[in-house]
């Protein structure tokens, strides 16, 4: 799904150029048509994307997206990156890795350690992770695995490469994080983008996923999951948290985003580490 994610755009005023139901009608066709559930997205999210996706094509109806959409596979999937805004960031809130590789990351001296990023987007995230490693001398020793819903998010990330405007963005965030240190360090630097450097790569498997389907590809020792639930409902984010919960292994950490809510139910399955950086561990006694 979409990282950290991968969220729908928030300050997008459509017009009306489809009801609620048939909003609800396509989803479900979408469903049984290609088997990946918006169903529970937060309903005017969803709508926002569905409209800036018709406006994009000049649809003046929903019959237009409806033939689209169900007739022609390569329109859905490239649809879905206009659906979705895949938003990230290299160390983006900076005291969540600063807690990480001060206090989480000592846990796992001397182990190898298997990392999971759902949602991956674009790959700043995971770049992150490896970068922080690294400093801690546990890159050789981990496996890092990096999934999204968005095809087109993770050919970016594969291929971790990032223009220089972007690359200013992130200069405030990795100064908090390395005050005496300089991003070239880590990137190799060309004329109009910048690349990671090979061995902050080599550790890491991308590859497509749909969080809300599929089943998790192995036990890790942390996951990040971080604004990829934002706009989900309870239901749908007690289904995800329970997925996570089954992926980790016993004690596992769990790392959302700023802006993501742990519903109630979710706190049966996942105990506070520091609610200022959402950081929670998975409990081995689940709470009726």
């Amino acid at each position: 799904m979409k990282g950290p994610g991968t969220i729908f755009m928030q300050d997008f005023k459509p017009p009306e150029l489809i009801t609620d139901e048939e909003m609800n009608a396509l989803m479900t066709a979408i469903r049984n048509r290609y088997g990946l559930d918006f169903t529970n997205y937060e309903k005017t999210s969803l709508k926002r994307g569905v409209t800036r996706l018709m406006m994009k094509h000049n649809m003046e109806s929903s019959l237009d997206l409806w033939s689209r959409v169900l007739k022609d596979y390569d329109f859905f999937m490239s649809s879905i990156d206009d659906l979705l805004v895949n938003l990230t960031e290299l160390f983006r809130n900076p005291d969540v890795w600063i807690k990480l590789r001060d206090e989480v990351l000592e846990e796992f001296k001397g182990q190898a350690l298997n990392i999971w990023h759902a949602g991956c987007s674009t790959g700043e995230e995971v770049y992150t992770m490896s970068i922080v490693l690294d400093e801690k001398g546990l890159l050789n020793r981990a496996r890092l695995t990096a999934t999204d819903l968005s095809s087109k998010a993770l050919a970016k990330a594969k291929s971790g490469q990032y223009s220089l405007d972007i690359i200013k963005q992130y200069l405030n965030p990795f100064l908090k994080f390395f005050p005496h240190k300089q991003i070239e360090d880590y990137f190799q630097f060309e004329e109009k983008h910048a690349e990671i450097k090979p061995k902050y790569r080599q550790n890491v498997t991308f590859s497509r996923h749909n969080l809300v389907h599929d089943v998790a590809a192995s036990k890790y020792d942390i996951v990040f999951c971080r604004n990829v639930m934002i706009y989900f409902d309870d239901q749908l984010k007690l289904k995800v948290l329970s997925l996570i919960h089954q992926s980790l292994k016993p004690n596992g950490y769990l790392i959302i985003g700023y802006y993501d809510i742990m519903p109630d139910s979710g706190k049966r399955l996942f105990q506070v580490v520091d609610i200022k950086t959402r950081i929670y561990r998975k409990k081995e006694q689940i709470a009726s």
